[in-house]
C-alpha cells in the first residue's frame, strides 16, 4: 500500500450512499504527496432525494426508501460516472453504517456488484465521520493542514436520525463524547412539525415559520401580554439535559411537550400565523439551546481548537449564527460544511472511504462487507 502511494499521485475512486432516503453515488479524486492527502475532490455527486415521497408519512419509511434506492441506483450511478473512464478507479467506497438497514443494504449489495464487475477492492464507511470530513470536502485543503488548525475538535453530528457529540484528536481517532438517548434533533423537528402541521421535512419548515414570528400577531390579535417573543405569547419549552454534566441528549419530552401544548390552543388559534411562528421560533430555540450550550462545554473541557458540525440539521442558520458566536467568545475555529454536503450525499461517504482504504480496510472480497445499522463512531 505504501509503495503504491508513493508512485501515485492521484487516486479516483467511486462511493454509494444509501443510509436513509437519498441515493447518491460520487467519483472522487485524491490528489496525494508522498503518501499524505493534498487535497480531496467530487469530480461528480450525483443526489436523488426521496423527501416528497415519504412527506405523506412525516418521516421516512424504510421499505418504501429501500424499493426507491432499488430502482434509482442504475441511473445515479450512470450520471455520476459520465465522462469517468472506471478503468482509472482504485475501489470503490460505500455507507456500511450507521443508518436503516434496509437501505444500507441496498447500496452495499449494489457496491458488491459493482465490485466484482470491476475487480475492485469495496471499502465501508463510517457515515458519522463521514458528515465530519464533509468539511474537507467544504475547505479544498489536505490533511496537514486541516489537522495542524482546526484538530482537535469537537465534532457535533446532528442529523435526523443521529445527535452526537465526539472528540476528533487526527483523523480516524475520536473519542465519543456523548449521543442522544432518544429521539435525534432533526427526529424532533419533523415530529413537532407535524403536530403543527406544517409539513415535511421539519427542520426547514419550522425555521422558515420561525423567522418571521415577530412580525406576526397572535391569530388576528395582539399576543396575551402584548408583546411578540414566544415567551410573551406564553410559549415556554423545556431544553432536555441541557444542565446535566454528560453530553447525551434528549429530544424525545420536548417533542411531547410540543404536542401537550398544542392540544391546550383553540382550534382557531392553532391554525393560526402568530402561534405557528411562536411556537415554532420556540421549538427551534430549545432544540439550538441545547445543541449550543452541550457542544460549548465540551470544547471548553477537551481544549478543542475548533468546534466541527456537520449533518442535515448542521445547514439550520440559527444553529450556525450560534455555534459561530460561541466559536468567537471561546477563541476557537468555526467549522460548517456547505449547504450541499449537510445532507447525505456520496462524495462525503467517499472522503470517509478514502482514509479507511488509506489504513488498509478494503476487502478484496466484496461478499464480505455486511451492513451495521448501529455503527458509532
Amino acid at each position: 500500500m505504501s509503495q503504491f502511494l508513493k508512485k501515485n499521485k492521484e487516486v479516483i475512486f467511486l462511493a454509494v450512499e444509501t443510509s436513509c432516503d437519498d441515493t447518491s453515488v460520487s467519483v472522487l479524486r485524491a490528489t496525494e504527496d508522498a503518501g499524505r492527502l493534498k487535497k480531496i475532490e467530487a469530480l461528480s455527486n450525483i443526489v436523488s432525494s426521496q423527501t416528497l415521497l415519504h412527506a405523506g408519512y412525516g418521516g421516512v419509511y424504510p421499505f418504501l426508501a429501500k424499493r426507491e434506492h432499488k430502482k434509482n441506483l442504475p441511473a445515479v450511478f450512470e450520471q455520476a460516472i459520465k465522462g469517468i473512464d472506471v478503468s482509472e478507479l482504485v475501489f470503490i467506497g460505500v455507507t456500511q453504517g450507521p443508518g436503516l438497514d434496509p437501505c444500507l443494504w441496498t447500496g452495499i449489495n449494489f457496491a458488491q456488484e459493482l465490485a466484482k464487475k470491476y475487480s475492485l477492492p469495496l471499502v465501508g464507511a463510517n457515515h458519522l465521520e463521514a458528515h465530519f470530513l464533509a468539511n474537507l470536502l467544504t475547505l479544498g485543503i489536505g490533511e496537514e493542514k486541516f489537522t495542524k488548525t482546526y484538530l482537535p475538535a469537537v465534532c457535533l453530528v446532528v442529523s435526523g436520525g443521529h445527535t452526537l457529540l465526539f472528540l476528533a484528536n487526527v483523523i480516524g481517532d475520536y473519542k465519543l463524547l456523548g449521543e442522544t438517548v432518544d429521539d435525534a434533533a432533526g427526529e424532533c423537528f419533523d415530529k413537532a412539525a407535524r403536530i403543527l402541521g406544517l409539513g415535511y421535512p421539519g427542520g426547514p419548515a419550522i425555521a422558515e415559520c420561525a423567522k418571521t414570528y415577530s412580525k406576526r400577531t397572535w391569530g388576528g390579535q395582539t399576543s396575551p401580554t402584548g408583546g411578540s417573543t414566544s415567551k410573551e405569547a406564553g410559549i415556554v419549552l423545556p431544553r432536555p439535559m441541557i444542565n446535566q454534566k454528560n453530553y447525551n441528549f434528549s429530544f424525545s419530552g420536548l417533542k411531547t411537550a410540543v404536542l401537550y401544548l398544542h392540544q391546550k390552543q383553540t382550534p382557531e388559534t392553532q391554525k393560526s400565523e402568530g402561534y405557528l411562528e411562536a411556537m415554532s421560533y420556540e421549538i427551534q430555540r430549545a432544540i439550538v439551546d441545547v445543541l449550543v450550550t452541550k457542544t460549548k462545554r465540551a470544547a471548553v473541557e477537551f481544549g478543542a481548537r475548533s468546534i466541527i458540525i456537520g449533518g442535515g440539521v448542521s445547514a439550520n442558520e440559527e444553529l450556525r449564527k450560534e455555534m459561530k458566536k460561541v466559536a468567537k467568545e471561546l477563541n476557537v475555529e468555526f467549522l460548517a460544511p456547505a449547504p450541499d454536503l449537510s445532507v447525505d450525499n456520496a462524495a462525503m461517504t467517499g472522503a470517509a472511504s478514502y482514509f479507511a482504504w488509506r489504513v488498509g480496510k478494503a476487502s478484496s472480497k466484496p461478499e464480505d462487507l455486511v451492513s451495521d445499522p448501529n455503527l458509532s463512531i
